[in-house]
């Protein structure tokens, strides 16, 4: 059979560490980036006679992540001790959740170029993170404990992706939606996003899934990709060879753009979960859940189709706007006096974001011009004050200085000039400087019309208004 004739069916299991200032069952601080083990302590190292204390804000985190996607939440809940040996888990065993998950039965809604999807949420669940191992070649491997104790939620889809391509458009969308909440920065880059990818193939049409591969510890979505692709066509070409795919965890290997395997995969009995001894259950009553979801913020796809029908922007211009929160809010408090929120849009897009080397800019949007005052400048262009091209010039003194519009323009001399019989002097002008464009004009190339409004505007400075010029232009010409 032809691989166009198999389908790819993935699962994703989304670890996203929790914003929290301190660990999950310690007082130790989450900081990114600190010395090597400068933030443990005897409780997050699992040493004897030590006893956690639930981080009472990783659950309302978690809750928050929960109502986001549409999940049920679980008024009484319990966590689990999960065992296993690792060198990142000093005390041999992890806090997590098993059969009592505080999130459930979920749903994240995605756009594909099919239209939109439903993805399932199997479970949302708390645990603890693990520690780092820094590997240093001949001297070994050295193992950084700070990271472990930092609350995580673990996000675990259906088996419902059927694509690479909706893969990552579903881990893009649930990185928004945390990001949005203000439950985790997401940052791949350290660590506090990522995802184990469980992968099979089947024959189109067949309604039996195959046998998944996971694959672990996706810390880059570029990584992840050439992993499934990689992955995919090893388990066609097993199954067109006759063999079996074998349940197993992977690894991706970059410097080789394939996966290899780590271990026979794992099922809940080998972990030998039971419920942990020293942690009280979790109660969260209904009236807490209800605070919580008053808090959350309008997501981003409520916001996207808003500013589609309402504010007339395309869908280009929507995800844009509405890729980070703190972007959003400001463009919302910027169009509230303005008429064309298209031209706010406009200039957040190719003005701010052009002045942007990283896109962790974006995110941060610290601007040096309030939003109130970019909406003065639309507002003093809708007015016919100022022309687009001087509130370019306005924006960048804006940008530059930290001034309002109006005191920019008042020192620049650079409001529009809007004088029928001032911009008729200057038509003339033009029209007596330009006699071959005046012909061409008349001779039906209408081309030469920009020519001549080059020049007036080259004349004016740019300050001239547009609509008049081209009016007044219009008229001369057809006296001449």
């Amino acid at each position: 059979m032809a691989r166009s004739d198999y389908e790819m069916v993935a699962g994703l299991e989304i670890h996203a560490e929790l914003k929290t200032k301190t660990k999950m069952y310690c007082a130790c601080k989450t900081d990114f980036g600190a010395e090597p083990n400068t933030q443990i302590c005897p409780v997050c190292l699992g040493l004897p006679g030590t006893l956690p204390v639930l981080n009472e804000k990783a659950i309302d985190f978690a809750v928050a992540a929960g109502l986001a996607m549409d999940c049920s939440i679980r008024e009484i809940s319990k966590q689990d001790r999960k065992n296993y040996y690792y060198p990142d888990l000093p005390k041999a065993y992890q806090i997590s959740q098993y059969d009592l998950p505080l999130c459930y039965d979920g749903v994240v809604l995605i756009e594909t170029p099919e239209g939109e999807k439903k993805i399932g949420i199997t479970r949302i669940h708390i645990e603890e993170d693990a520690g780092k191992l820094l590997n240093e070649g001949i001297t070994g491997t050295l193992i950084d404990y700070n990271r472990g104790g930092v609350p995580l939620i673990e996000i675990v889809s259906e088996p419902d992706l059927r694509s690479i391509e909706e893969t990552k458009i579903y881990f893009e969308t649930v990185k928004t939606i945390l990001r949005y909440i203000g439950v985790s920065d997401c940052k791949m880059e350290e660590g506090s996003l990522r995802c184990d990818i469980n992968v099979s193939v089947r024959r189109k049409g067949d309604p039996k899934l195959g046998t998944r591969c996971e694959l672990k510890n996706m810390n880059s979505f570029t990584q992840a990709v050439r992993a499934m692709e990689y992955e995919m066509n090893r388990q066609i070409d097993l199954i067109e060879s006759g063999e079996k795919v074998i349940q197993e965890t992977r690894r991706f290997i970059p410097e080789k753009n394939r996966t290899e395997s780590m271990r026979t995969k794992e099922e809940s009995q080998d972990y030998r979960y039971f419920p942990e001894p020293d942690i009280m259950p979790i109660v969260v009553p209904r009236d807490k859940i209800e605070k919580i979801r008053n808090t959350l913020p309008e997501l981003p796809k409520a916001k996207k189709e808003k500013y589609i029908k309402e504010y007339q922007l395309t869908e280009y211009d929507a995800n844009l706007l509405t890729e980070y929160i703190k972007v959003a809010t400001y463009f919302e408090r910027a169009i509230q006096k303005v008429k064309t929120p298209k031209t706010v849009a406009n200039m957040i897009i190719s003005d701010f974001y052009s002045r942007f080397t990283k896109e962790e800019e974006k995110e941060t949007f610290c601007v040096p011009i309030e939003a109130e005052d970019l909406g003065e400048l639309v507002s003093l262009i809708e007015a016919g004050e100022i022309s687009k091209n001087i509130a370019k010039n306005v924006l960048t003194k804006m940008w530059d200085t930290g001034k309002k519009a109006k005191e920019v323009i008042a020192n620049e001399g650079l409001k529009s000039m809007d004088s029928d019989d001032e911009l008729m002097q200057v038509v003339t002008k033009i029209l007596d400087e330009q006699p071959q464009s005046v012909a061409d004009y008349k001779a039906g190339r209408e081309r030469a019309i920009k020519a001549l409004m080059g020049g007036i505007m080259k004349e004016t400075r740019g300050s001239a208004n547009p609509e008049k010029v081209n009016k007044l232009l219009l008229d001369a010409l057809s006296k001449r």
